[in-house]
């Protein structure tokens, strides 16, 4: 029987429109932003292995700063709504503990700024391992807080100095 998934949710407003926050998601370049929390990695650097014109079946490959691997691919695009990609094909010590991970961005305008919630769902090899997978959700909540703040913040300066 398989467990159900840990899942979690971070929220931020950011002053950005929803194209302009996918355009950064598909900015590989920027991943590098994300730095991880305690023993989670960071990202070291992604690269498009296949990139769609309608973005559906996009694949990202990552290399974390652990020097482990996955890849995330685009599995929902509805513009200025949700974009959520799926994250699979973990190397070790990840792909041990789960089977994927599946993060969804919504996007919610406000006159000259977006709520953005990005919604998690972690998926267990077992449920032995989701344990581990709840203890990974608390340091993830963490990056993924900070990481929303940093684009919230330059969001603000770049509103700022436009």
């Amino acid at each position: 029987m398989r467990s159900k998934p840990v899942t979690f949710s971070c929220e931020e407003t950011l002053g950005l429109t929803p194209d302009d926050i996918v355009q950064q998601i598909l900015d590989t370049t920027k991943w590098s932003d994300f730095k991880g929390y305690a023993f989670l990695p960071g990202i070291k650097n992604a690269e498009f292995e296949v990139q769609t014109p309608g973005l559906v079946g996009s694949r990202i490959r990552v290399a974390n700063t652990d020097g482990s691997s996955h890849v995330e691919e685009i599995i929902e695009w509805q513009p200025d709504e949700r974009l959520t990609l799926l994250m699979k094909d973990f190397s070790p010590p990840l792909s041990r503990l789960a089977t994927s991970f599946e993060e969804s961005w919504t996007f919610t305008r406000s006159g000259n700024s977006t709520k953005v919630v990005r919604f998690f769902q972690l998926r267990a090899k077992s449920w032995l391992t989701r344990f581990a997978l709840v203890v990974i959700s608390l340091f993830l909540k963490k990056a993924i807080t900070r990481h929303m703040r940093q684009m919230r913040d330059a969001s603000a300066g770049s509103s700022q100095r436009g």
